[in-house]
């Protein structure tokens, strides 16, 4: 099973780490982000699709051809801003059936992504106080997912969404939403597609999510 790994951004709210390293290579105790996520991955996942862009070097001469195992495919962003649905778009040709996908900037717990991957379609959720930072999820009545609505002003729900989506490559068959101020984002994507597949939304108990340079020593304290 593929994996995918957005690690093309800038990291920009983590500057002034990322000046001269990319954000997922940032460190963590010692390990970069990047570790974190490959080592939680399910024995299932064999190869690991690396979106990469900014300081693109960096990261090719730590993983190489197989990182802790797992072969890595890499695939480039141009437009590091334009977005993570522009990120997925740019692995199309090299993805295959079902597959995993990851934002490169939060440490998720092993459990729930093994649950997620038996499962045909599936997004990784949790609750947060402050939803409106967020992608929030808006559940059916089954429990599928209905929408992904990024960042409201008045969240329906402090369901949100924290990457770790199962989907397959039929994704890319849907009309892309027109983009936002020139991202367009993936959870967009998910939408569309959602309606077509029942995505089941599972919880995930443990997240670590790193956006900011004082989130290094919150996550250093969980860990």
């Amino acid at each position: 099973m593929q994996c995918v790994i957005l690690c093309a951004g800038k990291g920009v709210r983590m500057r002034p780490l990322t000046n001269t390293c990319p954000k997922p290579l940032l460190k963590v105790l010692g390990k970069p982000i990047l570790e974190y996520i490959v080592t939680a991955l399910p024995r299932e996942v064999d190869e690991i699709v690396l979106i990469v862009g900014y300081l693109k070097e960096q990261i090719i001469e730590l993983c190489g051809t197989e990182y802790f195992g797992k072969k890595v495919t890499y695939c480039v962003q141009k437009n590091f801003a334009g977005g993570t649905g522009d990120a997925l778009l740019c692995a199309r040709d090299v993805l295959h059936g079902k597959f995993l996908f990851m934002y490169g900037d939060d440490i998720h717990g092993e459990e729930a992504l093994a649950q997620a991957i038996v499962k045909d379609h599936a997004i990784l959720g949790t609750h947060s106080d402050t939803p409106e930072k967020y992608g929030v999820l808006i559940p059916n009545e089954d429990g599928t997912l209905q929408a992904i609505i990024e960042k409201p002003e008045n969240p329906p729900s402090n369901l949100i969404n924290i990457g770790g989506f199962v989907i397959n490559d039929s994704i890319f068959q849907y009309d892309t939403p027109a983009p936002h101020s020139g991202e367009l984002y993936v959870t967009d994507m998910l939408t569309e597609y959602a309606k077509k597949n029942p995505v089941q939304i599972l919880r995930q108990d443990f997240w670590v999510p790193l956006g900011c340079p004082e989130d290094i020593v919150k996550a250093e304290a969980i860990l």
